[in-house]
């Protein structure tokens, strides 16, 4: 008969450095270089992810940006970061969507902005949210 070997002492796991990158995630935004000219600046982020906060399913979205600067612009690698941040956060698609406009109107002050979800379906029901902040101006 095989004496049992003993347990394998516990391994320190470091988290991977994209773990800690979105772990660490702050919005960061710089000043305008065009303040005083109405523009605007479209974003995509196709691979945002969430759960329910219902059954635990992953919930899978594009997240469509749209905004015209106030005296502060997005940095576009922040802001993938803190939209990474969301992964594993148990949260609807409505509060998903207006936690993270607040969150980016605070970072920027913008003139106007609008942030679309457009969740996958799932269970036959597909879901977008549109949530807006401040005037649109004329371009």
């Amino acid at each position: 008969m095989a004496t049992p070997s003993p347990a394998a002492p516990p391994q320190t796991v470091t988290p991977l450095y994209g773990e800690r990158a979105i772990a660490e995630a702050q919005l960061i935004t710089f000043p305008n270089p065009r303040v005083g000219r109405s523009y605007e600046v479209a974003i995509e982020l196709p691979e945002f992810t969430c759960t329910c906060p219902f059954s635990g399913y992953p919930d899978f979205a594009v997240l469509r940006l749209l905004y015209q600067p106030g005296p502060r612009v997005l940095e576009l690698k922040a802001l993938k970061l803190y939209v990474n941040s969301y992964r594993d956060r148990s949260i609807s698609h409505e509060e998903a969507a207006n936690r993270i406009l607040d969150d980016l109107v605070d970072a920027s002050d913008p003139a106007w902005m609008q942030l679309e979800a457009d969740f996958n379906p799932r269970g036959n029901v597909h879901t977008v949210v549109r949530v807006t902040h401040g005037e649109r101006q004329p371009c």
